[in-house]
């Protein structure tokens, strides 16, 4: 089946990216932000969880079958390079650029380890090997995924989802997050940004297994307004149990699970108030929102900020519009022309292999 189109999870992608964006600068907003919209905005690491689950999600939607074909993986593997490496390494040349300010101006260059750095070229910089985020923070996330990534093929090889029984689906969804919430009670985590160095790949991985068991829920629940109307109220019970004491560890994987799926159940409802054209655009530019927006206030920080603790609001408005701007740029400036290169590339270098395998 031809995967569908589903724009309110792009559209979503793009409010939690900027969820990711206000929860880092809200701690210069201190002298003038209420104290209830600060402790709002400190829940914004969370969004990263519903990254996880969303990418597993799409991931296994998208490559779920195709996967289960011979050479299939190493297409998915050079997709997924060409996806999110390219804008990662020029946010690391970015922060090149800014060490060597640092340098020149006898500031501390602490944060830009060049020892770390293959590491970071390489996304493989939290895989437990570091015990500290450094270069570009948020690319944490990204390394986490890459190993999803690479996990992935052998993954649909040996769970065959669409061939389990609607009842043992579930639980293999649930399980992953039963699993992580059990880690993090051991680990004595009270949240889920508990020790991202260490922990961080852990909470992905499952969270990414979660997202892609829904994938196969979502197409055998598609069309059908009780199971959405059912996950929209589960998914509001695990609020509501998290507001009321349950941990954040155990409630949110189940809360951002449920209300994942309720979304895509829904999405293909004509006039979906998430599939308008200016919301899904910036769902469209959140990957470069989201690898761009903390060098960036790294840098706004050096120019304009004198009290980390409390900058102007007119900075702040500032720094936000470059964010934006700096989104689009990215996005049409370095992500989708560099991804269109080196598949180009890969299709290049493929196109002679098949034509030498079907002679034969």
């Amino acid at each position: 089946m031809t995967r569908p189109e589903l724009r309110p999870l792009t559209s979503v992608r793009g409010l939690f990216a900027w969820a990711v964006v206000l929860y880092h600068v809200r701690i210069a907003c201190l002298g003038w932000l209420p104290a209830a919209a600060i402790q709002l905005l400190a829940k914004g690491y969370l969004a990263v969880d519903f990254f996880f689950l969303l990418s597993g999600f799409v991931i296994w939607l998208n490559y779920g079958e195709r996967l289960r074909t011979r050479g299939a993986a190493t297409d998915f593997l050079v997709r997924r390079i060409a996806r999110v490496w390219p804008l990662h390494a020029a946010m690391l040349a970015f922060g090149g650029g800014l060490a060597i300010l640092l340098w020149a101006t006898g500031r501390d260059t602490g944060h830009f380890p060049i020892g770390e750095l293959p590491l970071h070229i390489a996304m493989m910089q939290n895989w437990g090997l570091l015990d500290t985020l450094d270069w570009n923070d948020p690319a944490w996330s990204i390394s986490c995924e890459w190993a999803a990534y690479l996990l992935t093929p052998l993954a649909v090889l040996l769970v065959p989802a669409r061939r389990l029984p609607t009842p043992v689906l579930i639980a293999c969804a649930a399980a992953p997050l039963l699993v992580l919430f059990a880690v993090a009670q051991a680990r004595g985590a009270t949240g889920l940004g508990f020790d991202i160095p260490h922990f961080g790949l852990f909470r992905c991985l499952a969270e990414f297994a979660c997202g892609a068991m829904l994938s196969t829920l979502w197409r055998r629940w598609r069309g059908m307004v009780r199971a959405e109307l059912g996950c929209w109220l589960a998914g509001a019970c695990c609020l509501a149990a998290w507001a009321a004491g349950v941990p954040e560890t155990l409630a949110v994987p189940f809360a951002f699970a449920t209300l994942l799926l309720a979304l895509a159940l829904g999405a293909e409802r004509p006039r979906h108030p998430l599939a308008g054209r200016a919301i899904h655009w910036l769902g469209e530019i959140s990957y470069a929102t989201y690898l761009s927006h903390f060098l960036l206030f790294f840098a706004v920080k050096l120019a304009f900020v004198h009290n980390e603790h409390d900058a102007a609001p007119a900075v702040m408005a500032l720094y936000l519009l470059i964010v934006l701007a700096a989104s689009a740029a990215l996005y049409h400036g370095v992500e989708r022309p560099a991804q269109r290169a080196i598949l180009r590339g890969w299709a290049g270098f493929r196109k002679p292999r098949v034509s030498a395998v079907r002679s034969t």
